[in-house]
């Protein structure tokens, strides 16, 4: 059977490369699937017709990451440099290609670069109370995104999320946050302990084959099981189409977005919030705090005017 991704004189190699990142790395399937397309295309397009993978070069290389980089941001161009770094490493272990070739520029983001788009909490409160919770899956999309909105969850984070992530005594969730590779436990509010409760007494309960899953969120449609962060993704979009909103101008990190602006516009300091969002340095959350210049301003503190002496006299002054 021809290989319909990428070029199918290397269906071998690819399928052996799989087995390592699953069998050696342990990657996820997600982060399997990416490395995977990553490496299909460059094999695909970053080699020339009959050109042998041993007789690969930098040049070769360099080419494939301009044209890749003419189509995607400069974010996914790093993750497809990632990718591609690894693979080329394995192959040269291999002795499949003859030099050390994984040595690729990665692409910079900039602080001055456009930040992501957030939902107005006002729009957040919108598409929340537009939910039905009486449909099918109504109590199910409403607690996810109330989860995304009010403790700025990853969609990630929502699909690892299991029945035991929740301390019922202490009133608390403990969130697996794989970017830091460390837990967060976050005190749950009555609205969302009552929010959860409701979504499992009327979806987990009702449900005899849901029972024995330890997933908190599972897929309404057969077969049952964890509910994938794609799904969260889907449910996102369909939701907020239906409180009628564009879905094509917002993502489900919007939601997250409006989180890290509301905390700022509340006084919680920029360190507080990157703990919270489980950014690794504040750059990170910088890029949240961009999005709201007249935010920025609202929180600043005004500079003591100077005294006849050229001194601050220590108040405040507009």
């Amino acid at each position: 059977m021809e290989d319909k991704t990428g070029d199918c004189r290397f269906a071998d190699l690819r399928q052996r490369y799989e087995r390592y990142l699953m069998e050696v790395r342990g990657f996820a399937r997600s982060t399997l699937a990416h490395h995977s397309t990553a490496v299909a295309d460059f094999l695909e397009r970053g080699l020339r017709p009959r050109q042998r993978l041993r007789t690969l070069t930098g040049t070769d290389i360099e080419h494939f990451v301009g044209v890749r980089g003419a189509e995607v941001s400069r974010q996914t161009l790093q993750h497809t440099v990632a990718a591609l770094r690894a693979f080329l490493r394995w192959c040269h272990d291999l002795g499949e290609i003859p030099a050390q070739l994984d040595a690729i520029d990665t692409p910079r983001t900039y602080r001055g670069e456009l930040p992501p788009r957030a939902l107005d909490w006002s729009a957040v409160q919108a598409l929340l109370r537009s939910i039905d919770r009486g449909s099918k899956s109504g109590e199910r999309d409403y607690a996810i995104l109330h989860l995304m909105a009010h403790y700025g969850l990853r969609p990630s984070e929502i699909a690892l999320l299991r029945l035991d992530s929740i301390d019922w005594t202490s009133t608390t969730l403990r969130v697996e946050q794989r970017k830091t590779q460390s837990d967060l436990v976050l005190p749950l509010a009555p609205a969302t302990v009552n929010a959860l409760r409701r979504y499992l007494r009327r979806d987990r309960d009702r449900r005899q084959e849901a029972r024995e899953q330890t997933a908190l969120f599972l897929r309404e449609r057969c077969p049952i099981g964890p509910l994938k962060n794609t799904g969260v993704y889907e449910i996102f979009a369909k939701r907020l189409k239906e409180s009628g909103q564009d879905p094509t101008r917002y993502s489900a990190y919007s939601l997250r977005h409006a989180f890290a602006m509301r905390l700022l516009s509340r006084g919680v300091g920029i360190k507080a919030i990157g703990d919270v969002l489980g950014h690794r340095d504040l750059e990170s959350t910088c890029v949240y705090l961009r999005l709201d210049i007249d935010a920025l301003r609202d929180v600043a503190l005004e500079v003591p005017a100077p005294n006849d002496n050229g001194e601050n006299d220590g108040g405040c002054h507009a």
